[in-house]
């Protein structure tokens, strides 16, 4: 070809026109993915009643694969593992050979409240139609195993005379509010934000204008910083404003997974009453503009990066507040992490009492012998923590070493261990579909050779080492903000061979912390190694701390080979 001329100009590079993400405010309202075709051919909210007059008749064998694997999860029903297939094998198998004939059920417990009496109703459900399952899980939810699908219209009866649901636990939705466990008691808490969690229930919760979003939604609300507000979708901390008084401090764009981020200040102050207004402007700018192309990019996160802050305060404003809002200061920082374990006073002169099961694994007998218990303490009133932890308000002061010792003897122990009190774990290999090693178990078993291996060193520790452990890369368990984080992958051992084994997260945090650590790449730690790991990494930051220093600065300035 003949090269271009004076008299014959090159031809202007083309321009690669940039792909539609399927946002809907910009026309793009054709579903561009398997799972957005399966929301606009059905709203979600509508297989309840399948499941009510098809489902729970017919059987299992009856289910239509788009509710099975779809439209359920709005309910709050995943189908579980299928019992005997390996980790190697979860990215390998279809979805159909992975099916267990039994469900996953979550209810949502919004700010992880509830009275005694919904407490031994939720241990009755385990009892009798879970196989005795439970686990508190990092969302405040409940979550049971073996379900059958003849069983949900009766546990739903029940949960519901009770007051509580499994509506939106799951899915594209508006998933549980997180709420400060110690609402309304916590001397050190500036706002109590449970008005503006109930009233964004009460007013958007099954709504099906909200039931069709990107992906999921997570919101949290507390007055202090207790929930983990710097990696969700969006988040209301309580805040003093030097003119305006207690209010909320808004973010927006945190979340985990394969993409970790911190969420983003907006600058903006919001009164409480305020707060189910902001929010329904959010989850609507959420739903319109958010990716539906890429389902791996469809969290409201990365429209917040795209856009930043500043774009996002402004449409949020322009387009569906139809208004300004106040410009804020940022909230306090606590000096350490709260996870309300122990016994603490209360403001009316009452006390609370946290305890700690071993990565939120309970039963449904641990669950009615807590409400006795607690009922006998004087208190009718249990909050479950993002930390997988069990709180009980409202205890006299006489009452308060009685509970304690019926709590130990049910495994919740108040005075925990370091490693009891900073494990945390996902569902993993027993029951998940997604993950490729066990967890639950293994942190038992971490645990328990901790306290034991570790005995010499537990008074020198100012706070809990907190441990967590995934089963996948998905970060249920938040391994990304863990002092020490676990990613659960297939690993070569020393002979060759192909073992469970964990990818290793060091020094993330929240709080003074926030960020997401140090991933030691080329660092796998096979399941077998991992109390001694541990165990090593412990007592280099013990001997090798600054006084004072946390272990995320320590991690963040440590040799690599003393991580390692």
């Amino acid at each position: 070809m003949a090269s271009p001329t004076r008299d014959t100009p090159a031809r202007p590079a083309r321009v690669k026109q940039k792909r539609g993400e399927g946002q809907w405010a910009l026309g793009y309202r054709e579903p561009l993915n398997p799972n957005e075709r399966s929301k606009k051919d059905d709203n979600p909210l509508n297989v309840r009643a399948r499941i009510e007059n098809i489902y729970a008749h017919r059987g299992f064998d009856a289910i239509d694969p788009g509710d099975l694997r779809g439209r359920f999860r709005w309910f709050g029903l995943y189908t579980q593992r299928k019992p005997g297939i390996d980790g190697g094998r979860t990215a390998t198998l279809e979805p159909e050979e992975l099916d267990d004939r039994y469900f996953m059920l979550r209810v949502r417990l919004d700010g992880g409240a509830l009275t005694t009496e919904q407490l031994a109703v939720l241990g009755e459900i385990s009892q009798t139609h879970a196989r005795g399952t439970a686990d508190i899980t990092d969302r405040q939810n409940i979550q049971y195993h073996w379900i059958q699908i003849e069983d949900v219209p009766t546990i739903w009866d029940k949960l519901e005379k009770s007051g509580m649901t499994t509506m939106e636990a799951c899915g594209d939705s508006p998933r549980v509010i997180l709420g400060s466990p110690v609402a309304g008691i916590a001397a050190d808490e500036v706002i109590d934000g449970t008005p503006a969690i109930e009233e964004i229930k009460r007013r958007y919760i099954g709504d099906p204008a909200y039931s069709n979003l990107p992906r999921k939604f997570k919101t949290a609300i507390s007055g202090q910083s207790d929930v983990a507000h710097e990696i969700h979708d969006i988040a209301f901390v309580g805040v003093n404003h030097p003119e305006h008084g207690p209010g909320f401090d808004l973010w927006v764009g945190g979340g985990l997974s394969t993409n970790p981020m911190i969420g983003q200040r907006l600058g903006a102050w919001v009164p409480r009453d305020e707060i189910p207004d902001v929010w329904e402007g959010v989850i609507s700018l959420f739903r319109d503009y958010g990716y539906r192309r890429l389902r791996a990019r469809a969290r409201i996160k990365f429209l917040v990066k795209d856009w930043g802050a500043g774009k996002f305060r402004q449409v949020l404003q322009d387009e569906y507040l139809k208004r300004e809002l106040i410009d804020g200061p940022a909230p306090e920082t606590p000096a350490a992490p709260i996870d309300h374990v122990g016994v603490h006073p209360q403001v009316d002169g009452k006390f609370y009492v946290g305890a700690a099961p071993i990565a939120g694994r309970v039963s449904g007998d641990t669950l009615v012998a807590v409400a006795e218990a607690a009922e006998r303490a004087g208190s009718n009133r249990v909050r479950l923590t993002p930390q997988q932890k069990l709180v009980v308000l409202d205890v006299p002061e006489a009452q308060v070493p009685a509970l304690q010792a019926a709590l130990v003897e049910l495994g919740l122990d108040s005075n925990p261990s370091p490693w009891r009190r900073g494990v945390m774990a996902c569902t993993g290999l027993e029951f998940c579909k997604l993950a490729i090693v066990e967890t639950k178990a293994r942190a038992q078993q971490l645990v328990t050779d901790l306290e034991k291996s570790l005995a010499d060193i537990q008074a020198e520790l100012d706070t809990p080492v907190s441990v967590h452990l995934n089963g996948c890369p998905n970060s249920c368990a938040r391994i990304q903000t863990a002092d020490i984080g676990l990613k659960g992958q297939i690993v070569t051992d020393a002979d060759g061979n192909q073992v469970e084994g964990f990818q290793v997260h060091l020094g993330g945090g929240l709080g003074l912390d926030a960020g997401f650590g140090r991933k030691l790449r080329g660092h796998k730690v096979t399941a077998s190694e991992l109390t001694g790991y541990v165990e090593r990494v412990v007592r280099a930051y013990v001997a090798g701390r600054e006084p004072g220093e946390r272990f995320p600065q320590w991690a963040a300035r440590a040799e690599e080979s003393v991580l390692q």
